[in-house]
């Protein structure tokens, strides 16, 4: 392999987000106008397609589809989110960016539990924290599922690796279960989880950043659906500081699976008791919660005194123009 095109300039900071032509979510771009004001010519964002990995003369390396070799980042806030990554594509990719010497924001570990409900569960009853009876399975046949006794109804079933709402329906009685288990893909398992009907069509959104919340909103669904995400229609609610109870959770479970930054989705139980529904990785978050870009900008400043502290290196200066060529926000 010969290098057919310069190497553009190294970059301390990349964000890394998934293939073309996906539109970046309007809160992806807003971050990326943040890191770019704040890293200059040092920030970059690359599309998951732009990028090839290998090992040459035993050697990892990283290189555009045009053949320029590329420096490593010292940190890569990772935009992609996490339910529909593959571990032969996107999870191989940020793997070799770890294994080079990168710092992922959030780690490939913490990204690895985030990807699958059932995971996170695990992870989230181990450290005590409240969350919603659940069933599942492995290689059982569906339609032996559906009919276990161990399985209740009413009951939300999910994908366990479902984002933005899609996959999930409510099923109210057995009989659904098993008219619909016969058209349901087996391609991944599916979660069956204990229904909160306080909380039906209602769910607290905690931004978590550094174990902070940084912002709130309640989602609601139109009607009376069940899942209240703003990609099915729903509509939101700011609330900061108002369930400081719900927020203090939030942050307990961000550090359970060992996120930096997180999007805590919360049922009400009660009025003002909580159990967690699960937990993002990558969370949107609204144009009015103004404190959620400048947090995640000096969480990854952070990031980078302490990967410079851990190599003894110095971060290079920030807060140039980006240079033409870098891409720091909107769709490509």
């Amino acid at each position: 392999m010969t290098d057919q095109h310069p190497a553009p300039p190294p970059a301390d900071v990349w964000m890394l987000v998934r293939h073309r032509p996906a539109v970046l979510r309007r809160s992806t771009q807003e971050l990326a106008t943040a890191l770019a004001a704040a890293h200059g010519p040092r920030f970059a964002l690359w599309h998951t397609d732009e990028l090839l990995i290998g090992i040459r003369d035993g050697r990892l390396t990283l290189h555009t589809l045009g053949g320029a070799a590329l420096t490593p980042p010292e940190v890569v806030c990772v935009r992609q989110v996490a339910g529909p990554m593959d571990n032969d594509r996107e999870i191989t990719l940020l793997r070799h960016l770890e294994r080079m010497g990168a710092t992922l924001v959030n780690s490939l570990d913490a990204q690895l539990k985030a990807r699958n409900k059932i995971w996170q569960l695990q992870e989230l009853a181990l450290a005590g924290l409240p969350v919603p009876d659940t069933l599942s399975y492995a290689t059982a046949p569906l339609e032996g599922v559906v009919r276990s006794p161990d399985l209740t109804t009413p009951c939300v079933v999910k994908s366990v690796n479902g984002a933005k709402g899609a996959q999930v329906f409510l099923a109210p009685g057995p009989q659904l279960l098993h008219d619909v288990a016969g058209s349901l893909t087996r391609e991944t398992p599916f979660l069956f989880q204990q229904h909160i009907a306080h909380s039906h069509g209602r769910t607290l959104r905690v931004i978590v950043v550094d174990g902070e919340p940084v912002g709130a909103v309640v989602h609601t669904s139109r009607h009376t659906a069940l899942a209240a995400n703003i990609a099915n229609g729903g509509t939101a609610t700011a609330c900061t500081g108002r369930h400081p109870e719900a927020e203090h959770l939030a942050v307990r479970a961000a550090r359970a699976l060992g996120l930096h930054i997180a999007g805590v989705d919360l049922l009400f139980t009660s009025p003002d008791t909580y159990t967690i529904c699960e937990v993002n990785a990558v969370p949107g978050w609204r144009p009015d919660m103004t404190q959620v870009a400048p947090a995640i900008t000096a969480c990854i400043t952070r990031q980078l005194a302490t990967h410079a502290r851990a190599t003894g290196r110095a971060p290079a200066p920030a807060g140039a123009p980006a240079t033409p060529g870098r891409r720091p926000a909107g769709p490509n």
